[in-house]
């Protein structure tokens, strides 16, 4: 579980450092309406990993017990991103749909990168 959670903190630190990238692109580009979908969007990942996370550390520690959950919170990550979307799709003009989408794609992205990053670095 150990691993489980070093995982965890290095991801979220890679998602909170390319929040700052998108901070900055909002913040010093003419595109503010894609920087401010992909850090909506973004933002919604990071707590949608979270949420998983917490499920999961709750899955173990009832199975060590010998219980049983129910789910590892699936619909309240998907209402997270239907939120994201509808809030996109409410204010086009000022938060941009597609980077929404693609923000909310992040954390599995990030995930995807950082274990091929570690599969390379274990090879070593």
């Amino acid at each position: 579980m150990l691993q489980f959670k070093t995982m965890f903190t290095r991801e979220r630190k890679y998602i909170v450092y390319l929040l700052a990238v998108y901070v900055l692109g909002w913040g010093f580009t003419s595109y503010q309406a894609i920087f401010l979908g992909l850090i909506l969007g973004t933002s919604l990942s990071l707590f949608n990993l979270w949420l998983l996370v917490k499920k999961i550390d709750q899955f173990g520690k009832v199975m060590e017990k010998g219980g049983k959950m129910r789910s590892l919170g699936m619909m309240s990550r998907m209402a997270a991103a239907i939120f994201a979307v509808l809030l996109a799709a409410e204010y086009p003009e000022y938060i941009h749909p597609v980077s929404v989408v693609f923000g909310l794609m992040t954390a599995y992205l990030v995930i995807m990168i950082d274990s091929f990053l570690q599969l390379f670095q274990s090879q070593k």
